[in-house]
C-alpha cells in the first residue's frame, strides 16, 4: 500500500488555514505546547500543528533516512522545543512491501518448520493457471525446529529440549541472523515453552537480536496466521527500531507517540516491540483525521465514506459513526492478524499507468509511474500516460497552479497531450476522448472499491457522505459519488495533509487478545473463566499504557455458529457475567443476518477469542472556525478556462483560488478550485459551499 505522491500534493512552503475571531469548538484551556502530527510520505513529510493563528501546515521533501525530514521540519516551525510528536510512518510497510526488512529466522515445534510456506492453499484467483504466491519472509535454512509439544488443552504433552534451542541459537548465530520468531504450537493456550526457549535464545544471541514471541504478539488460533504474523513482526522489527531510535535522537526529549494499523497511538518503545502493528499506520491517520472533520460538520456520528487517493494507490473505507477496524489484514500478500483499520486499496492514483491490453480494452493501473519518473507531464523521464496527464490534458489541472504555484514541478501539458494522444491512436480517439476514457476506468476501479466496503456488506451509499483527501482524492470524488448516488461530498480544508492531521485526533490506544474456543452457553453457565482472561487482559493493556494516563478497556468477542471457519467481532458489555455473554450472542445474530443475509438463532454459537481494547482519549485540535462572510464571490475568481467533462466538447468554467473562499459562499458547476496540496473539480449540474470550518460541500 505505497503511499507515493502524486503532482497534486502541496508545495514545501507551509501554509495556515487562519482560525476566526469566534472561540473554536473544543479548544483547550491549557497552555502547555501545542503537539505536532507529522506523516512520512513517499515524497512528502507533512507537518500539522494547531497555533493561535490557525492550524499551520507545512511540508517538506522525505529524506532517506526519513528521521532527517522530521527534523528539517521541525526546524522550519515555530513550535516549542518541548512540543510533544503525534507520529506516522512507512518504516514497516515499506520493509514489507519492498522486502527490505531484517534477516531473520523462525524457531518452531519439530515437524512444523513449513507451515509458512504450506500456508492455506487457497487460491485468491479462481481462474488463474499459475498463481503465485510471495515468497515466506523466512526461507527453509533458517526455519528451525526444537523437540516439544503442548496439546490443543494446553497440557504439556513433550517438555522442551532446551538443549536443542542452545544449538539452534548457535546454528542462527552462525547465520548472522538479524531477528528471531518464535512460535510454538498451541503456546496461546500455555505459553510456558515459548518463554523459556526465548530466555534460552536471548541468553545465547547478541543483544542487539530480538526475540518476538507468538504468544505474547498474538495468543490466539489458526497456526498459520500466527506463524505469519509473528515471523512479519520479527522481519520489520529491526529496521522499526533503529528508526524510532533514530528518530528519538533527532527529536531530544519530545515526547512521542506512533500511529497503529488500527488508528490509536502507542509510545515508541512498545511500537518498535511489536513493529507490526504500525503497518497501516499512514493510511490509518487519514481516516481518523476525515472522521474528526466529519464530526464537526455532520455531529458526533457521522455516516461517511473516505477516498484516500494519493499517486499509487487509492484507501477507502466506511465509517459508521467510528473507525472501522478489523481482526486481520493483508500486505504484499501476507496476511497480519492484528487490529487494524479495516482499509480495502486499489491500484488507481495519480501516477497510475494507462495502456491497452491485449484484447484491446483500455487499462489503468495497477502500474504506477511513482514519483520517479512519474508522470509524462513531469518531465523526468516518464514516457507512458498516467491519470495526472489525463486531467492536464482535459484542463483540470493548471500547470502554473501545481504545488502551490512553486517551481517544485514544471508542467508539460503539450507532452502530456502527446501522450495521451498516442494512447488514443490506439484506440482511434482524440486526445481528450481518451482522457476522459482514462478517467473513468479509473473512476471504476474506486467505484469497484467503494462498492466493496459498502454495498457487499449491507450498507447503501445513499446513506453516506464521501470525505476525499489525498492529492488526488477531490478531482474524482464528486464523479464517484454520482456513479454510487450519493448526495454529498466533504473535502476537508487541507486534504494533502489530513492523515498529519488525524494523528493529532487519534487517541492513545493498546489492543490485546485471548483465545477462547468455547461455546457460549458453556460460559454463561460458568462466566469464571472468561472472567479470568478479561481481568488478564485488562492488567496487559493497562501495563502498555503506563505512563499515557488510566485507559477506559473496552471487550469484544469474536463468535461465529459451531461448524463456522471464520468469526464475527461484536461488542461485549463490562462487568463480564452471564447476561452481557447474552447480549453478545444476540448482537451476533443481528450482525450475521446484516452481513451475510441470514441468522440462525437457535443454532450454538462459538466464542472464539476475546479482545481488549485500551483508551487513552485525546483531545483534539480545535479546527478553525469563523463567521459567515460578506465578501462577495468575485474576490476568489481567477478566471475562466475550457474544460472537459464530456465528449461533446469543454464548458467554459469558472477558476477559483480556495483560500479565497469563505463561509457562506455558494458557486455552480462546472468550477475547478486550486489550492495548495490538492485540486477540487465541480462537475455540471453539482454546486459548492464553504461551511464555518472551511470544509468544501459539493451536493447535488
Amino acid at each position: 500500500m505505497c503511499r507515493g505522491a502524486s503532482v497534486f500534493w502541496a508545495s514545501p512552503h507551509h501554509r495556515i488555514i487562519p482560525a476566526s475571531p469566534m472561540p473554536a469548538s473544543g479548544a483547550s484551556d491549557t497552555d502547555g505546547p501545542s503537539e505536532v502530527g507529522i506523516d512520512v510520505g513517499g515524497t512528502f513529510t507533512d507537518f500539522v500543528v494547531a497555533t493561535k493563528a490557525g492550524l499551520e501546515v507545512r511540508k517538506v521533501p522525505t529524506t532517506d533516512p526519513q528521521h532527517e525530514a522530521v527534523g528539517t521540519g521541525l526546524g522550519r516551525l515555530d513550535v516549542s522545543p518541548a512540543a510533544p510528536i503525534a507520529h506516522g510512518t512507512t518504516t514497516a510497510t515499506n520493509a514489507l512491501l519492498e522486502r527490505q526488512g531484517a534477516k531473520a529466522a523462525l524457531v518452531t515445534t519439530e515437524g512444523f518448520a513449513d507451515v509458512l510456506a504450506i500456508g492455506r492453499q487457497d487460491r485468491p484467483d479462481l481462474y488463474d493457471l499459475t498463481p503465485m504466491r510471495p515468497d515466506p519472509l523466512v526461507p527453509a535454512a533458517r526455519r528451525h525446529e526444537v523437540p516439544e509439544r503442548i496439546s490443543a488443552e494446553g497440557d504439556i504433552l513433550t517438555p522442551l529440549d532446551e538443549a536443542a534451542v542452545r544449538r539452534v541459537a548457535r546454528v542462527l548465530e552462525e547465520q548472522d541472523v538479524q531477528s528471531v520468531a518464535l512460535a510454538f504450537l498451541f503456546s496461546y493456550r500455555n505459553p510456558e515453552h515459548e518463554k523459556r526457549a526465548a530466555e534460552l535464545l536471548r541468553d545465547e544471541l547478541p543483544d542487539a537480536v530480538p526475540v518476538t514471541r507468538s504468544s505474547a504478539l498474538l495468543p490466539e488460533h489458526r497456526e498459520y496466521e500466527r506463524v505469519a504474523t509473528t515471523v512479519a513482526n520479527a522481519y520489520v522489527r529491526p529496521r522499526v527500531e533503529r528508526y524510532l531510535t533514530r528518530l528519538g535522537g533527532e527529536l531530544g526529549e519530545r515526547p512521542v507517540r506512533v500511529m497503529q494499523s488500527s488508528g490509536g497511538t502507542i509510545g515508541p518503545g512498545p511500537a518498535g516491540e511489536q513493529a507490526a502493528r504500525l503497518a497501516l499506520s499512514g493510511p490509518a491517520g487519514g481516516v481518523v483525521g476525515a472522521l474528526g472533520v466529519a464530526r464537526r460538520a455532520l455531529g458526533e456520528a457521522p455516516r461517511m465514506m473516505t477516498l484516500d487517493m494519493g499517486g499509487t494507490s487509492a484507501d477507502v473505507a466506511l465509517c459508521d459513526g467510528a473507525v472501522p477496524r478489523a481482526t486481520e489484514h493483508t500486505i504484499a500478500g501476507l496476511p497480519l492478524r492484528l487490529p487494524a483499520t479495516d482499509i480495502h486499496t486499489v491500484g488507481a492514483g495519480g501516477g497510475s499507468i494507462a495502456h491497452v491490453d491485449a484484447g484491446g480494452s483500455l487499462r489503468v493501473g495497477p502500474e504506477s509511474a511513482g514519483a520517479e519518473p512519474g508522470a509524462v507531464c513531469y518531465g523526468r523521464g516518464g514516457t507512458r500516460p498516467t491519470v495526472t496527464d489525463a486531467h492536464l490534458t482535459l484542463g483540470r489541472l493548471d500547470p502554473d497552479r501545481v504545488l502551490g504555484g512553486t517551481d517544485a514541478l514544471d508542467m508539460a501539458p503539450e507532452a502530456a497531450r502527446s501522450a495521451v494522444g498516442r494512447l488514443g491512436e490506439t484506440l482511434g480517439r482524440s486526445p481528450e476522448e481518451t482522457a476522459l476514457g482514462v478517467l473513468r476506468v479509473a473512476n471504476a476501479t474506486m467505484e469497484r472499491a467503494l462498492r466493496r466496503v459498502s454495498v457487499e456488506r449491507g450498507h447503501d451509499p445513499r446513506d453516506y457522505t464521501l470525505v476525499p483527501f489525498g492529492g488526488a482524492g477531490p478531482l474524482h470524488a464528486a464523479a464517484l459519488a454520482e456513479a454510487l448516488g450519493m448526495p454529498r461530498v466533504l473535502v476537508p480544508p487541507a486534504p494533502g495533509a489530513l492523515s498529519a492531521l488525524g494523528l493529532l485526533m487519534a487517541d492513545v490506544t493498546h489492543d490485546a487478545s485471548r483465545a477462547l474456543l468455547t461455546s457460549v452457553g458453556t460460559l454463561q453457565g460458568d462466566p469464571a473463566p472468561i472472567q479470568h482472561a478479561a481481568s488478564a487482559l485488562t492488567e496487559k493493556v493497562e501495563s502498555a499504557l503506563e505512563g499515557h494516563g488510566t485507559p477506559k478497556v473496552a471487550f469484544e468477542l469474536d463468535l461465529r455458529y459451531v461448524g463456522q471457519s471464520y468469526e464475527v467481532t461484536v461488542p461485549l458489555a463490562s462487568p463480564v457475567t452471564a447476561t452481557a455473554l447474552g447480549g453478545a450472542a444476540e448482537a451476533f445474530h443481528d450482525r450475521h443476518r446484516r452481513r451475510y443475509g441470514h441468522a440462525a438463532p437457535e443454532a450454538p454459537v462459538e466464542a472464539v477469542a476475546l479482545r481488549a481494547r485500551g483508551t487513552v482519549p485525546v483531545s483534539p485540535p480545535p479546527l478553525p472556525r469563523e463567521p459567515e462572510t460578506d465578501l462577495p464571490l468575485r474576490d476568489a475568481e481567477i478566471g475562466t478556462r475550457p474544460v472537459w467533462f464530456s465528449p461533446g466538447g469543454p464548458a467554459e468554467t469558472t477558476v477559483y483560488a480556495r483560500t479565497a473562499l469563505h463561509h457562506g459562499h455558494t458557486l455552480e458547476g462546472p468550477a475547478v478550485l486550486h489550492q495548495y496540496d490538492t485540486t477540487i473539480v465541480v462537475p455540471p449540474g453539482w454546486r459548492a459551499r464553504v461551511d464555518a470550518y472551511r470544509n468544501v460541500w459539493i451536493e447535488r
